[in-house]
């Protein structure tokens, strides 16, 4: 094709045409929301592509045996907006992301019905993310950025294509490196699929509806995580740690790590977990708990499959030196993870606590009602009113309502660890008694638990 009398690449073409077609996508996700048709689009668009292999894990993995290519599979939930940009960034390809992109091959999967979860295990409640395997199924790194997930005009590639960089650093050592992967492979669960999942089972199919509704055939990651937890709180047992409290952020324990790099310390809180080990800010992590890192994902990875206490040692670069950290983590320290922004922050509005969606009042806010610092004061900002969502405010609960007790606990906490506390200490079933302060009175209700 000629343009001003040159010739335009199929590159080119290409930009151009995902350009425009994400453009329209932006459009109508902001107005009509037309989620069929952009999973529709998306597999006009890539099931024929040279460079992505379309829902196509098996021959992705043959071909990675034969080339001794690492394989880069990106999971993509391709209706939801989030993410959008990084998305467009990644399929839109320039010039030194696709050199990288050359080194591996590459697999698109945009929903998580027929995926094997005894090898695909990363943040579901992303809409975007990569995971990082060697030909025999080694995995070798995770990459996900909540930076992208919360704007999703958000087009920056540079953490990414460190990532893409560290992984091949990965596979060129391989298999002498082996050993120091060994806790980056996914851990044991009950369910191969989530079609073997009964709360999935019940309406989904290992393949997608395309000759009826795609997209309600669809199963989304984050369903995966509310299937695990349905299926603990159906046979009224505890939910464990690592499906209330998933994949803990950095900020979990006290840093910050820059979203431009693999995992480079930006900032770290005075007197928390991370201070207390030695971090400081421009500390690049080199390994943690013996794990080469690919992204701040890998950290959150290592987090997640902390118990309830442990030791890690951590390597840093400072200062072009390489010291070593001892990283504490002590009892409950994963009950400060903040699950507010994730997707299955709704599902669990509605298990945990019928619908009620809280914010713990700040100190200034308390002063100005006469609580005190330390106890529990969860305002209720809404409340659902449908289905199992209305739950809550069947039961009597109110917007504007502040839960000062809940089941026996008046101390101070956050939504995220209430939720914790109910999915946890209470079960299916159950009326929990919660005390409220309504227009200066305090109101005796109880809460039920699904």
């Amino acid at each position: 094709m000629l343009k001003e009398g040159r010739f335009v690449s199929l590159t080119t073409m290409k930009r151009l045409l995902l350009s425009t077609l994400v453009a329209f996508s932006l459009a109508q996700a902001e107005s009509v929301k037309d989620r069929e048709g952009a999973v529709r689009a998306d597999k006009a668009r890539m099931e024929h592509d040279k460079r992505w292999a379309y829902n196509d894990l098996d021959s992705a993995f043959k071909q990675a045996q034969l080339t001794g290519k690492p394989v880069l599979v990106v999971m993509r939930c391709v209706p939801c907006l989030a993410c959008m940009g990084l998305d467009t960034a990644v399929l839109m390809e320039s010039d030194s992301l696709s050199s990288l992109l050359d080194q591996f091959v590459c697999v698109r999967v945009m929903n998580a019905n027929s995926l094997d979860l005894t090898k695909f295990q990363f943040d579901y409640d992303l809409s975007f993310s990569t995971l990082f395997f060697n030909g025999d199924g080694t995995v070798y790194g995770r990459y996900g950025s909540w930076t992208h997930q919360k704007n999703s005009a958000d087009q920056t590639l540079v953490g990414y294509k460190k990532a893409l960089e560290a992984a091949l650093s990965v596979h060129k050592g391989y298999p002498a490196n082996k050993a120091e992967l060994a806790l980056k492979q996914p851990a044991p669960i009950p369910f191969v699929s989530p079609t073997d999942m009964p709360k999935l089972a019940e309406r989904y199919k290992r393949d997608l509806d395309w000759n009826g509704k795609v997209v309600g055939s669809c199963i989304h990651c984050h369903m995966v995580g509310d299937a695990m937890r349905t299926s603990y709180r159906d046979k009224r047992k505890s939910v464990p740690d690592e499906w209330v409290f998933p994949m803990p952020a950095p900020e979990t324990i006290g840093m910050s790590l820059a979203g431009d790099q693999i995992a480079q310390v930006s900032a770290v809180t005075a007197d928390s977990i991370a201070d207390k080990a030695g971090f400081k800010a421009g500390d690049e992590i080199i390994k943690m708990a013996g794990q080469p890192l690919v992204s701040v994902a890998d950290v959150a990875w290592v987090l997640h499959r902390t118990g309830e206490s442990a030791r890690h040692e951590v390597l840093v670069k400072r200062g072009g030196e390489e010291t070593k950290l001892t990283l504490d983590l002590p009892a409950g320290w994963r009950k400060k993870t903040d699950t507010s922004g994730r997707a299955s922050a709704w599902s669990l509005r509605a298990m945990a606590a019928g619908g009620l969606n809280m914010l713990d009042l700040t100190d200034e806010e308390r002063k100005q009602r006469n609580l005190g610092t330390d106890g529990m004061a969860l305002w209720v900002k809404g409340l659902g009113m449908h289905g199992p969502h209305a739950v809550a405010k069947n039961a009597g609960f109110m917007k504007d309502d502040v839960l000062i007790e809940v089941g026996g606990r008046r101390e101070r906490m956050t939504e995220s660890r209430l939720h914790g506390h109910l999915m946890q200490d209470h079960f299916k079933g159950d009326e929990v008694p919660v005390k409220v302060l309504r227009e200066g009175k305090t109101l005796d209700l109880r809460l039920p638990m699904q």
